[in-house]
């Protein structure tokens, strides 16, 4: 089996969040480009040797993304307009399509050796957070790591909470954050937290891209940080790597060995072969991001995740980002304070402190805060306790619906639209991605951070909350739960079932003149488990509350089947144990009658709701 290494003194541009650059302006990589006209074989155009998009390349060549995307496959690689090219490969593009290529000196090295802050800056530990499908190794990987056995303690060998380990690999500490799933990671970034400087993607050999594979890497793309991949289990007889490396391009991950810029090694977290390799090159990555931090003054970071173990009360595991953690500072986060009692390392031993990209568990909060808060240390625990007071009353997410997205763009808040598009089938999605990427402006430009067929779900929300977006779903439902999660978020779903509609509205907010929408407010929802006959009233619906209350008089209610509406009744009363009540509660059941009844099934869901105006 092939093992693939590099060298120390290889440099490699480090991944960017992705955004089209402005004409004769920098890129985000420090690289700058120059838009030249497309005039002929003599027109000129600079480039920096920073990767940059298929997009970003249309724009600078002042060309149709899909010429560029054409040139690639001619060249034998498959990409989309949200996929990274590096300079080489811009370069052939570039000539392919009558450009004369200047190499603008790069000035990525020259910025990253610049410091970042006074004399007190050090280099700080790379913090990695381990991805992929469940059971395809990513806890074994970090035991053989670590050279511990944290697997073995997790029920089921599958894990069970968020854990953040550092350990040190020859002299230099790494940290490791061992995710459960992408929804800890993703509520992570919508609440502001930057808490990852690389993603692993953990894919197994025997099992290839799965589902959740493929969601993982929606999720770490969008979190616009350097992704490499680990391919575990390449001992088992079933392993095939070149199969799961074909898969990874097809997902949207090109490696390196076929021209791409994403690190893929092979490996086997049980035996340890490959793991060095995988070392090596987290480090690799870690030293071209050059972290810095200054581990003097009051600490700063992010809540890894809390909870509230019943000897020692709310017990929270903090990750310090700059500053230094002590015993006794005063601390808030989110909405909780208080002050720190005791502190344990990811061992359970307790120590005095924390530095920069250190994990630590502490005790002394006043609560449980939620995963991805920040955190900051305070004078004294006395003005903790008021800033959490003052967060306390405005703690109610703003909603981000389409309207009100607008009316920042329109007063120049934010220059992108961040989209979540889920459809119906598959063959949807390239016409109506394509339809809103072309409706940019100056002002603003659309942004489609994931594009996918299905019912909308709760990571579909909380992707769009991490992006401060909305999520469109063109003649799709949304699955149970991803309604009442979006409430929580305060993202809106806007649902269409015509394309020029859609355009009308994003062409409409991205000029800041949307008018006002109206937004739903899902309160509860019931399944028909059976009909009864009801004498003179007629039918009766025997139902079993799954999901917020069902109550007579209520607002606005629905049939769905199978994701479509039937029928839009009122309900005229609610029977339970044979007496008349107002309102049943989620988990019991009760007979609902229905006016009209229409053709109402066994099997169909109902469903309450309101409709607001957003302004």
């Amino acid at each position: 089996m092939a093992r693939f290494t590099r060298s120390r003194n290889r440099a490699r541009p480090r991944q960017k969040p992705r955004s089209t650059p402005r004409a004769d302006a920098p890129t985000e990589s420090g690289a700058s480009v120059q838009r030249k006209p497309e005039t002929g074989r003599s027109a000129q155009v600079e480039l920096g040797n920073a990767s940059l998009t298929v997009k970003q390349l249309s724009d600078i060549l002042d060309s149709d993304a899909a010429r560029v995307v054409k040139q690639l496959m001619r060249r034998g690689m498959m990409a989309n307009v949200n996929d990274v090219i590096d300079f080489e490969t811009a370069a052939r593009v570039a000539q392919d399509l009558g450009y004369q290529v200047i190499r603008k000196k790069d000035q990525v090295k020259e910025k990253a050796k610049a410091p970042t802050g006074g004399e007190n800056v050090v280099v700080r530990p790379p913090v990695v957070t381990v991805m992929g499908h469940v059971d395809h190794g990513k806890t074994t990987l970090l035991d053989t790591i670590r050279h511990t056995s944290v697997t073995a303690r997790e029920a089921g060998a599958i894990t069970q909470h968020i854990g953040a380990y550092q350990t040190v690999v020859g002299d230099r500490p790494i940290t490791f954050l061992d995710t459960p799933g992408h929804r800890a990671f993703t509520a992570m970034r919508a609440r502001g937290a930057h808490a990852t400087d690389i993603v692993v993607l953990v894919v197994a050999a025997d099992d290839g891209v799965m589902p959740q594979t493929r969601e993982a890497i929606d999720h770490a793309k969008a979190s616009g940080v350097p992704i490499v991949v680990a391919i575990n289990k390449i001992d088992r007889p079933e392993a095939n790597v070149d199969r799961t490396k074909q898969q990874l391009i097809e997902a949207g991950l090109v490696i390196e060995e076929f021209g791409g810029d994403v690190v893929c090694v092979p490996l086997s977290a049980k035996s340890g072969d490959g793991v060095p390799e995988l070392l090596e090159n987290l480090f690799l990555v870690a030293d071209v991001a050059d972290l810095q931090a200054d581990p003097t003054g009051p600490a700063e970071g992010i809540v890894i995740e809390a909870r509230l173990d019943k000897l020692r009360g709310p017990l929270s595991s903090l990750l310090v980002q700059k500053g230094t953690l002590r015993l006794g500072d005063a601390v808030i986060a989110g909405s909780t304070w208080g002050k720190i009692k005791a502190m344990f390392n990811d061992r359970g031993e307790r120590i005095a402190s924390a530095g920069p990209s250190t994990p630590a568990e502490v005790l002394g909060l006043s609560g449980v805060p939620l995963a991805g808060e920040l955190f900051t240390v305070t004078v004294d625990d006395k003005v903790a306790r008021t800033i959490a007071e003052e967060r306390q009353k405005t703690a109610a997410p703003s909603q981000l619906s389409l309207s009100s997205l607008s009316s920042q763009i329109g007063e120049g808040q934010i220059k992108e639209l961040s989209i979540v598009l889920k459809t119906d089938v598959q063959g949807s999605i390239e016409p109506i991605r394509n339809s809103i990427e072309r409706l940019g402006n100056e002002e603003a430009r659309p942004k489609v951070v994931l594009a996918a067929s299905g019912a909308v779900t709760e990571n579909d929300i909380f992707l769009a909350a991490a992006h401060k977006g909305i999520v469109i779903a063109f003649n799709t439902k949304a699955a149970p739960g991803a309604e009442q999660v979006a409430e929580q978020e305060g993202v809106a779903i806007q649902r269409y079932d015509i394309i020029y509609r859609l355009e009308e509205d994003i062409a409409a907010a991205l000029a800041g003149m949307l008018k006002p929408a109206y937004v739903e407010t899902l309160a509860g929802r019931a399944e028909v488990r059976a009909i009864f006959p009801g004498g003179k009233q007629g039918k009766v619906a025997g139902v079993l509350v799954r999901e917020g209350r069902v109550w007579k008089g209520a607002w606005k209610i629905r049939i769905v089947r199978d994701g479509e509406v039937v029928n839009e009744p009122q309900i005229r009363s609610i029977r339970r144990f044979k007496e008349n009540v107002n309102e049943v509660a989620a988990g019991l059941e009760c007979g609902i009658s229905l006016v009209p009844f229409g053709d109402t099934q066994v099997g169909d869901i109902i469903e309450l709701y309101r409709r607001e105006k957003t302004s």
